[in-house]
């Protein structure tokens, strides 16, 4: 037991790498990108710090050239699944009865490992397996990765040292508990990031999780996985299980001992999920806690005094960057008409310039979206478009299957501010634009918010304070993570904790100490030192 108050100083965000012309980063991160390409990883479930292949396989190809295969996963099944959750069980006394400090320290050794050893295998894969361009997979991978589990491990030390007050004779402590049982942490596609997040924050509060990642990213998951394993995580503490959804879901989800859900993904899944833990209310040991982010149509929102170059840069990076596959990309606009010239022109200019192609090739900004069924989904979104009377497609629109998911940066102007894709999530590059005019300011901000059934991210642009004041009120429960003069994506670990309502889950604010509470149970211990050995109060005596 330790017999000192440790002390863990407050993390600053993670350097991004610039990765410049003729840098040795980018020397390095070229090599390991041939490195990685030049071998096929038989990639296994691990449970119990143990490899298991269960011999049910699929592949790992790169979504930018999906002939090329990277390697192949196993697939968990239920046996699998029972036998993980035995595993977390077996492992639960002994993790969480570890002084909280031993705890942390493997998290901060994880970090330093990826801000090290591991980050350009850690950039490397998410570029191939998720087709993001080195900028993207840098902030992701490695920044944001790095600042979740430096700033969580901070954010752990403050709640621990919160405190109750004590009167005299009295001696008030809070400890802070895991929950009962284990967490179930199902993690996306779009962010490395996520990926590592989820499993590891309810971790290292002293929880033990079952860790499902999505099927389209196993291949950089699993170098998650051996980076927690480098840094000297016990076996058992998390158990990574790949395989389909309901194959690993169903069976975790009918556990008595399910104590909570980590979940980033689609709208449609979360809720499927959280009907089936109330149908199974009864089972559990424990109110499962369910944390979920999924997804959003996000907005940017122009008022007539905003600078049109600054908008145009902001629709442009915020709907294209990483393909549109972010929670947060801008996916709807709203612009007076007396700017709208003016942003057209130069968001045009710019979409023209932007390069599409491999994330291998550096100067490509737009690479591939993740798989076939994302790339069907967005086309028939563009095909809609293209076919109907109430819009025009101003820019983009071509889609190319022939070597990878290729899907052209695409412009989509509505006619009407309920047009299909004004209100539902496409995830995908395409972002559409409703024009209005410019008196109808207010009515068309309460326009934006009732429109879609989301409220993750959005974006104001105004020079003039009295509407961005004015947009902000009018706002408040349209978004999680509102920015002003700002496009609506990059949220930092610790700047801008993240997350948003409606439907877009439960704004349980990923980055922050908000998130780290839900997968705690705190006990409350009252010590009386001297305790009374009388029922009577002094009340009763009469003088």
């Amino acid at each position: 037991m330790p017999n000192a108050f440790f002390k863990l100083s407050k993390p600053t965000n993670e350097p991004i790498r610039a990765y410049s012309a003729g840098s040795i980063e980018k020397q390095n991160l070229k090599a390991k990108i041939a490195e990685l390409k030049s071998a096929r990883v038989d990639i296994p479930l691990v449970i119990a710090g143990q490899e298991i292949r269960t011999g049910q396989r699929a592949q790992c190809v790169c979504p930018h050239d999906h002939q090329h295969v990277l390697g192949e996963y196993h697939k968990a099944a239920q046996a699998q699944v029972e036998q993980a959750i035995e595993a977390a069980m077996a492992a639960r006394k002994g993790w969480a009865a570890m002084d909280w400090h031993d705890r942390l320290a493997i998290f901060l050794k994880t970090a330093e490992l990826l801000a090290g050893p591991y980050r350009d295998l850690l950039n490397a894969s998410t570029m191939l397996s998720q087709s993001k361009n080195a900028f993207q997979a840098e902030i992701d991978s490695a920044c944001e990765l790095i600042d979740f589990f430096r700033y969580n491990s901070y954010f752990a030390t403050q709640i621990f040292a919160n405190q109750p007050d004590s009167s005299p004779g009295i001696w008030n402590r809070s400890e802070y508990r895991p929950l009962e049982g284990f967490v179930l942490a199902v993690t996306p596609f779009n962010f490395t990031s996520i990926a590592g997040n989820l499993p590891t924050a309810p971790a290292m509060l002293g929880n033990v999780v079952l860790w499902k990642p999505a099927s389209s990213a196993v291949y950089s998951a699993h170098f998650i996985m051996r980076l927690l394993r480098e840094a000297g995580l016990p076996p058992g503490v998390i158990n990574f299980l790949p395989g389909p959804g309901a194959a690993v879901g169903d069976p975790a989800l009918a556990s008595e001992h399910l104590a909570g859900i980590h979940f980033t993904g689609s709208t449609g899944v979360f809720q499927s999920m959280w009907k089936t833990v109330g149908r199974n209310i009864e089972t559990y040991r424990s109110y499962p806690r369910i944390v979920g982010e999924t997804g959003g149509k996000d907005f940017v929102f122009a008022h007539e005094s905003a600078d049109p170059r600054q908008v145009a840069a902001a629709l442009v990076r915020g709907a294209f960057e990483y393909q549109g596959q972010k929670c947060s990309a801008a996916s709807r606009a709203y612009i007076p008409d007396t700017l709208w010239d003016d942003i057209r022109v130069a968001m045009l200019q710019q979409i023209g310039e932007l390069k599409t192609g491999t994330p291998e090739d550096f100067t490509n900004f737009i690479n591939a979206v993740i798989d076939r069924p994302a790339f069907e989904s967005i086309r028939e979104y563009i095909e809609y478009a293209r076919t109907s009377a109430d819009a025009e497609i101003l820019a983009g629109g071509e889609c190319d299957d022939s070597t990878g998911y290729f899907i052209s940066p695409t412009v989509i102007l509505a006619n009407t501010p309920d047009f299909k894709t004004m209100v539902e999530e496409v995830f995908g590059p395409v972002l559409t634009i409703y024009v209005y005019d410019a008196a109808e300011y207010t009515a068309t901000l309460e326009l934006c918010d009732r429109t879609s059934p989301y409220a993750l991210t959005g974006a104001i642009f105004a020079g003039d304070r009295g509407a961005i004041v004015h947009a902000t009120e009018l706002l408040t429960h349209a978004a999680g993570n509102f920015y002003i003069n700002d496009k609506p994506t990059g949220a930092v670990v610790g700047q801008q904790p993240f997350g948003g309502g409606r439907a877009s889950g439960t704004n349980d604010k990923a980055g922050s100490m908000l998130n780290l509470l839900r997968w705690l149970s705190p006990r409350t211990i009252k010590e009386t030192f001297v305790p009374p050995t009388d029922y009577r109060y002094t009340f009763m005596e009469e003088a």
